[in-house]
């Protein structure tokens, strides 16, 4: 059966075509509006609970990416933790209405992962992946300091998760590499909400650190993760081709020696290509 992968035209689901062309994997399309709201169409919200994209269905198993799972469950918890855990030691009191609010979120997100752990052994499928590995330090304080172990006991399949994935992480290792994706959808977005282009500077300085330390470590190897083409690289392709397009700012990417050679290297790759002239959206 032929793999769907929903929304091709947004830069998150560019990530999973690139990955499909470059393996080889047949696939094809189902185009979802944002600006016209169908990701929150009750047919699609059964699909994906949070209402993002993309959305992977191969035959009866449906896949939302782990970023977008992350990006709903770090900001209740962390807000948490920093309240509860870090608050008192600078002497602040933390404010009970905002804690409930916190944590009726962080309990809906966390719903969420129950249904979808009663269908697979992780949150990705049934191996441990960054999907599970990146939730573990801050439900490590939720279990611990924080007092707060009855969200994850109370619910069967989210508790036999995270003993799994502890057990698992030993094993692991991996490369972060979400700033330069941050801080591009940050300017994206503002850039699309026409904020005065004085509120964008913060953000264009941010990012400008990160490809410094880009270009440091681009000098050394050929690519992020080695000198091998790896996810490090590919999933800073999408949101990257925006930089250096519509938004004009290329030179960014251009007054890096490294960071330009790298990108002239993965940006010409057929399957990249190939994704950009399919599915061309905002570039």
């Amino acid at each position: 059966m032929v793999v769907k992968v929903y929304g091709p035209d947004y830069g998150s689901p560019k990530r999973v075509l690139v990955c499909l062309i470059e393996k080889g994997v047949e696939f094809e399309t189902v185009p979802i509006d944002l600006f016209k709201g169908e990701h929150k169409a009750p047919e699609f919200l059964k699909l994906q609970p949070f209402g993002s994209v993309p959305v992977v269905q191969d035959g009866d198993y449906t896949l939302f990416v782990a970023q977008v799972e992350a990006q709903n469950f770090h900001p209740p918890i962390f807000d948490l933790v920093l309240k509860i855990v870090f608050g008192p030691l600078m002497g602040l009191t933390p404010d009970p209405k905002l804690l409930q609010e916190s944590e009726d979120k962080l309990c809906k997100v966390l719903d969420v992962y129950e249904e979808r752990l009663s269908k697979s052994k992780y949150l990705a499928g049934d191996f441990v992946s960054l999907a599970d590995l990146s939730h573990l330090p801050f439900t490590q304080y939720l279990v611990g300091k924080m007092g707060k172990e009855n969200l994850i006991r109370d619910r069967k399949n989210v508790c036999t998760c995270q003993k799994n994935s502890k057990n698992c992480c030993g094993s692991q290792s991996s490369i972060a590499h979400n700033d330069i994706g941050k801080k591009i959808n940050t300017v994206v977005c503002e850039k699309s909400e026409r904020t005065h282009l004085t509120e964008l500077v913060p953000y264009e300085d941010k990012l400008r650190k990160v490809l410094d330390v880009y270009e440091e470590r681009l000098s050394k190897s050929k690519y992020l993760a080695g000198d091998f083409f790896s996810l490090a690289d590919l999933s800073h392709l999408p949101f990257t081709q925006y930089l250096v397009g519509k938004m004009g700012k290329e030179y960014l990417v251009r007054d890096r020696k490294n960071v330009s050679a790298w990108w002239d290297d993965i940006s010409s790759r057929p399957s990249w290509k190939k994704v950009v002239e399919l599915w061309p959206g905002l570039y």
